[in-house]
């Protein structure tokens, strides 16, 4: 008796498939509402900074308790 050929699935809807990995892994973590994410304008030349210092310490403290390297760290807060 000959074994039975496994059965192979081909994924048709990427975005989907993508969206679905993600929510797997999905974590709520609530803030305070008075944090400020966006970095105030110093009208300084140069490039602006984009988030305040706050949001990038609370980046950091994430990276840091759940040992992450910095790109999945990056998705993760996203």
């Amino acid at each position: 008796m000959s074994k039975p050929s496994p059965i192979r699935y081909c994924t048709t809807n990427w975005s989907s498939y993508n969206a679905s990995l993600r929510k797997r892994g999905s974590l709520l973590i609530r803030v305070d509402r008075d944090m400020t994410w966006r970095a105030p304008r110093d009208w300084r030349p140069g490039r602006p900074a984009v988030f305040s210092d706050a949001a990038i310490q609370f980046c950091l403290s994430i990276k840091i308790l759940f040992k992450l390297p910095l790109r999945q760290t990056a998705g993760m807060v996203a």
